[in-house]
């Protein structure tokens, strides 16, 4: 059997859709038995929700956190066998899924502190109300220039460097609409309002940071088995309580999802494999690398491209 060898990455919210993790589910009882814990410790009914729901109650995030991480570790322990990570590295929430993967902290813990971050996203969207754009085909040095005049005012920032092309940015309810009808007026450049309740990935978060600080501490963190590249630096991090310290300020850190995916590159990874719901990282992860002719990007997102993918490898 050959086995993959590359950077394994896990998706976050935004990721989500009706059904996910259902078919590998109702296929391999193991993945069955992960959506029940995940419902015991959330304390809610995931796969009611996620299966047979409605779509505004699956972008909830306090649902949405234990959820998404059920499916990402299913589909990671269902191929694990045909992997051989070379790094790991997880966008904002997959953050906690890459950490599982690498063996630094357990999948219960994981999925508690996903629902507790979850429920402490939500609530602080209601006690610090913020806004997040999407702002599509801008250059960054322009995007900086706007935001950094705005920052004057109060706090708003460029909370995700998802493409070259693509960024997000995340603060004062007030702020975000003046950046988007700032924008207006520049040709060709796109603004997406998402459609969530807070401003995350900013200062906003830092009550809900603080909250969650206290719980990362209760959990024991181990040397990871591969290197994971972390939302907060871009780079790759082996020590455990390095790693402890910056989950901390995850929530309130921007996430440089461009730099993580090109200093894999520069530690020679030419393979990248997406393992959750969609295909966003792998597109992402794509265009990041859109220059390398020696770049292969797959995905995994449910049972039918799992079994295939293992077959092929």
């Amino acid at each position: 059997m050959t086995l993959f060898e590359g950077a394994l990455l896990f998706p976050g919210q935004g990721s989500q859709e009706k059904g996910m993790g259902r078919d590998l589910a109702e296929f391999w009882p193991e993945a069955m038995d992960l959506w029940k814990i995940g419902e015991k410790i959330s304390g809610f009914p995931l796969r009611e929700i996620y299966w047979d729901g409605e779509a505004k109650d699956q972008a909830k995030t306090i649902y949405l956190q234990p959820a998404m991480t059920v499916v990402n570790l299913s589909l990671w322990f269902y191929l694990k066998s045909h992997l051989k990570p070379l790094s790991l590295a997880g966008h904002s929430l997959g953050e906690y899924s890459a950490l599982v993967a690498a063996k630094v902290i357990e999948v219960q813990d994981a999925l508690k502190l996903v629902s507790i971050r979850g429920k402490l996203m939500q609530e602080a969207g209601t006690f610090s109300p913020g806004a997040m754009v999407a702002v599509l085909k801008m250059p960054l040095s322009q995007l900086e220039n706007l935001v950094s005049k705005l920052a004057e005012k109060g706090t708003i920032l460029i909370a995700n460097y998802n493409t070259y092309t693509q960024y997000v940015v995340s603060g004062e309810i007030n702020l975000i609409d003046e950046l988007v009808n700032n924008l207006k007026s520049y040709k060709g450049v796109r603004a997406i309002k998402l459609p969530v309740n807070g401003a995350f990935h900013s200062p906003l978060m830092r009550e809900a940071s603080l909250e969650l600080a206290k719980e990362i501490e209760k959990v024991h963190f181990s040397s990871p088995d591969f290197p994971v590249y972390l939302n907060s630096t871009g780079e790759k991090e082996l020590n455990p309580d390095r790693i402890k310290t910056v989950l901390k300020e995850q929530m309130i850190s921007s996430v440089f999802w461009i730099q993580s995916i090109e200093n894999m590159y520069k530690q020679g990874i030419y393979s990248y494999l997406e393992i959750g719901p969609k295909n966003v990282l792998s597109k992402m992860t794509a265009q990041i690398l859109a220059d390398k002719t020696d770049v292969k990007v797959y995905k995994c997102s449910n049972l039918k491209e799992s079994k295939s993918f293992a077959e092929v490898k």
